[in-house]
């Protein structure tokens, strides 16, 4: 198959590139910068914002899988959450304007999202049914909040774009933990070798995680079943505690 990961040159997207060499697909990967990205993965520039030459690639592509979103390790700051805001719903736009211009648009648009969107709590699970969209929880620190309004509005525009012949499903991911440079794993890894692990607050707090090879998986799960869309969630089926998946990284 010929691939797009449009925002495809960080971490997530170097897991999935190299399962789709490694299995024989064409990699295409969208990206604003320079990418260190294997040889055999062709990178094509793109602005994140509006359509351009870039577009070519979505027509007569299988698969596109939308990476793009400014990273959220940092501080929490007015500018920083308006570019992560913007890099999402613009970026997300963007890929339905393409592939609703495209002549053979793809069968399948798999859009990142996040488990972030759902509320703090534990007297359930929340899943793709029942689960509880947060932010409005008693007591939800402002920055939380602003958090789900992010991950809301992108899924609503990845919702909102006319792609009728193109199959669409939100990837609610937890942590994905690969030992690649400049993941999840990699800067929870640093923080507690300098001594920085412990437990945040009472530790009671869920972490629901990901091993790469099966957010793989699930992505090539996706890919195949015609019949599923919509959001899906995409994590471990027994997330840990805070204080539990500390102990676990400092053992480690």
């Amino acid at each position: 198959m010929k691939i797009v990961l449009p925002g495809g040159s960080g971490q997530i997207g170097a897991v999935l590139a190299r399962a789709f060499r490694a299995r024989g697909d064409e990699v295409v990967v969208l990206s604003r910068g320079n990418s260190c990205l294997a040889r055999d993965v062709r990178v094509v520039p793109w602005d994140g914002r509006a359509l351009g030459a870039w577009a070519r690639e979505i027509d007569g592509a299988d698969v596109v899988v939308n990476l793009a979103g400014r990273t959220v390790n940092c501080r929490y700051s007015e500018k920083h959450l308006r570019e992560m805001m913007d890099s999402r719903v613009d970026s997300t736009r963007a890929v339905g304007e393409a592939i609703a211009a495209a002549a053979r648009p793809p069968r399948v648009w798999l859009q990142s999202s996040t488990a972030t969107i759902y509320a703090h709590r534990f007297d359930a699970a929340n899943d793709e049914r029942t689960g509880v969209i947060g932010g409005r929880e008693p007591g939800v620190p402002p920055h939380w909040a602003r958090s789900v309004e992010i991950a809301t509005r992108w899924e609503q525009t990845l919702f909102a774009a006319p792609t009728p012949r193109t199959r669409r499903v939100a990837l609610r991911s937890s942590l994905t933990l690969s030992p690649d440079k400049g993941g999840i794993f990699d800067t929870l890894l640093g923080l507690v070798r300098k001594g920085l692990g412990g437990t945040c607050g009472d530790g009671r707090q869920w972490v629901s995680w990901v091993h790469e090879a099966d957010f793989v998986r699930a992505v090539m799960f996706l890919i195949d079943r015609e019949d599923l869309d919509g959001p899906v969630n995409v994590c471990a089926p027994n997330p840990l505690s805070n204080r539990d998946f500390m102990r676990e990284l400092r053992r480690a």
